[in-house]
């Protein structure tokens, strides 16, 4: 290490914060990759006597790092939490499961009882949970309250293996006499899908003593949502539910509702932009006055409610003496219901609590014909995973007796439907020739038209095998009959897309998509390909790295295009 390196770091680690038996490194953006790099770490961490908490937030650690200062923590018995968020900023996903096996180990060897892990905002994917797997299976974690791995990209496999750990865990500390109690966990923005929630949600049932559970944009639909509901009734200690962002329906919102009348310690519900709707919005509104007499904050905002459902939401807060927060804000209510909103609040003297109604959709019609078009979008994909014999459970007899196990046909689906409408069963149902069909009908000479149809396409993306591929051919054959075009011009390709995906400014206008992850990983497979121009890679890099709340949203999906664009 050059000497001028060592300076720097000497002068980074003085404003290391020692106190209250923690020792922080918090946001020195400390680069530490070999042994070298770290000895000036490694000598505060032996130095400290009593270390009950670690914070090495907002630097980077390779593996090597990782190994010497796992060496220092095998002497530190007493630490209790571990607060090792964004500690791998620019690595390879490949360095941070082996750097996490030798951290691991160093806790389970020292014979630590941890009572807090954060490990969020790592970008580690599936295979970074197989780096913490055995700490949580470990003695070390028996004791562990708090478990933080917000924003990880741990997919659906990451899901199951995380639930699988939990669930061994509880069952060895039991046989211990002291079994686990976690209180409060955290896995927002983590794509854990239906399947990942509902590994998660039978471990929770097993664990039972939840106090908080953070779940936000992990594209749970009703399943999933319905899963969660039923595990929560058996934490009747839960006081914060936040799935935000997610899609319940009213199938999910009315389980969810029926799990809340069970729930006595309720203090906080978050579930805006979870598309509760009308029907589910009543449902948690009956929950909420039939109890929840702690509740300090509801919301239900961007959820697609209409005018009586509103009105309904807020006569059942009456005697809600601690809330402090009602957000209804997003909806479909209009000016009239607006201001009855405020009136009834003002009845109750609770004014106060209403937010802002400031991005209210106004007040739309035809709610039945739009809910009966949303059974219909959810229940076919259902038919279609379930098999023949649940589907004939779903049909009406007179149907069974005259047409005996015959499957119920999807309806054909053409390009227009897709676009119009994109999901991954609809792109799967286009049949092989998807790529094929797509490409065909878009005029690549019109470059808005390209970019939105690579929204749409980019939007169904998913982590399982037929969806990616399915993806990838699609872009594919689009970009490479655009990119080969001679009228096409990739620099406004470049700047409408950056534009549509809110990295860009536009005088005009512009509504951004709302997850960037499709489009990121869509990018990620796009810059690889020979069509690809390699003039445009510097620009995207450089508005990708920019800060940026959406991309922010996105971290693993971030990190993996950038990482590529950087070996371009």
């Amino acid at each position: 290490m050059a000497s001028e390196d060592i300076t720097k770091l000497a002068e980074s680690l003085a404003k290391t914060k020692v106190g209250g038996g923690q020792l922080s490194f918090k946001g020195q953006s400390l680069k530490l990759n070999t042994a070298e790099d770290a000895e000036e770490v490694i000598k505060q961490i032996e130095e400290f006597d009593g270390l009950e908490a670690l914070r090495l937030e907002g630097n980077t650690v390779g593996v090597e790092a990782a190994k010497v200062i796992a060496k220092a923590l095998e002497k530190k018995s007493e630490l209790k939490r571990c607060h090792w968020s964004d500690m791998f900023t620019g690595r390879l996903r490949s360095e941070i499961p082996p750097a996490l096996i030798s951290l691991g180990d160093a806790l389970i060897t020292a014979g630590a009882q941890l009572v807090e892990l954060d490990l969020s905002d790592n970008a580690f994917g599936p295979d970074g949970v197989r780096g913490f797997e055995v700490l949580l299976k470990s003695p070390a974690c028996y004791t562990l309250q708090e478990l933080k791995l917000n924003n990880c990209g741990m997919g659906i496999g990451g899901g199951k293996i995380l639930a699988a750990a939990l669930k061994e865990c509880h069952r060895k500390s039991s046989a211990q006499g002291k079994p686990l109690a976690l209180k409060i966990f955290v896995a927002g923005r983590n794509r854990l899908e239906n399947d990942g929630a509902t590994a998660l949600a039978e471990a929770f049932g097993i664990i039972g003593t939840l106090e908080e559970v953070h779940m936000p944009q992990n594209g749970i639909n009703h399943p999933g949502i319905t899963a969660l509901a039923q595990a929560f009734a058996i934490n009747p200690l839960l006081k914060v539910i936040n799935l935000n962002d997610n899609t319940f329906t009213e199938k999910g919102a009315v389980a969810m509702a029926e799990t809340l009348k069970a729930l006595r310690q309720i203090e906080v519900i978050n579930f805006g932009d979870c598309l509760v709707r009308s029907k589910g919005a009543v449902a948690i509104a009956d929950a909420v006055k039939e109890g929840l007499h702690k509740l300090k904050e509801l919301n239900l905002s961007f959820c697609e409610i209409k005018r009586d459902a509103a009105l309904t939401v807020a006569e059942a807060i009456e005697d809600k003496t601690e809330l402090e927060k009602l957000d209804l804000n997003g909806n479909c209510l209009g000016e009239e219901v607006c201001e009855q909103l405020h009136e009834i609040l003002e009845g109750f003297n609770m004014a106060s609590v209403l937010g802002s109604l400031s991005d209210d959709e106004g007040e739309e019609d035809d709610e039945d014909e739009e809910d009966e078009d949303e059974e219909e979008e959810e229940e076919q994909p259902q038919l279609k995973e379930r098999g023949v014999e649940e589907q004939e459970s779903l049909t009406p007899k007179k149907i069974i007796d005259s047409q005996a196990s015959t499957p119920v046909p999807s309806p054909p689906v053409d390009v227009a439907t897709f676009l119009a409408f994109p999901s991954p069963e609809k792109l799967l149902r286009l049949g092989p020739k998807c790529s094929v069909l797509i490409a065909q009908q878009t005029d690549t000479s019109d470059v808005e038209k390209v970019v939105a149809t690579l929204l749409r396409i980019s939007s169904v993306f998913k982590d399982e095998a037929p969806v990616k591929t399915a993806v990838h051919e699609t872009t594919d054959a689009l970009m490479k009959k655009a990119f080969s075009s001679a009228t096409f011009n990739s620099d406004a390709f470049i700047t409408n897309l950056l534009i549509q995906m809110g990295l860009l400014k536009s005088e005009e206008k512009i509504k951004a998509v709302p997850s960037l992850y499709g489009i990121l990983m869509t990018l990620n497979h796009m810059v690889q390909q020979d069509y690809f121009p390699k003039s445009l890679a510097p620009v995207l890099s450089a508005f990708v790295t920019k800060p940026n709340r959406a991309l922010d949203s996105c971290s693993f999906a971030r990190h993996m295009l950038l990482q590529t664009l950087h070996q371009l």
